[in-house]
């Protein structure tokens, strides 16, 4: 028998010029909304360190990519 991939909904975010703590709020905030086999996608400014602790203490998994010197773009997902 083979497991079946569930394809969710990608959620697009933008926190560039927001102060903080309004990026952190807005990405929790969103990744709670998050079901199964969804993905969030933030472009943010600058590496969010602070946020990975939360992220992993509800339950989620995050991949960082740097795409610049000032330009991030992370991926939020529910935990397996």
């Amino acid at each position: 028998m083979s497991e079946k991939k569930e394809e969710g909904r990608t959620i697009h975010l933008d926190v560039n010029g927001l102060e903080p703590p309004e990026p952190m709020v807005r990405i929790l905030e969103a990744a709670s909304a998050l079901g199964s086999g969804d993905a969030l996608v933030v472009e943010h400014f600058r590496e969010p360190v602070p946020l990975y602790a939360h992220l992993e203490a509800a339950g989620f998994t995050h991949e960082i990519a740097r795409l610049s010197e000032s330009r991030w773009r992370l991926t939020v997902r529910r935990g397996r």
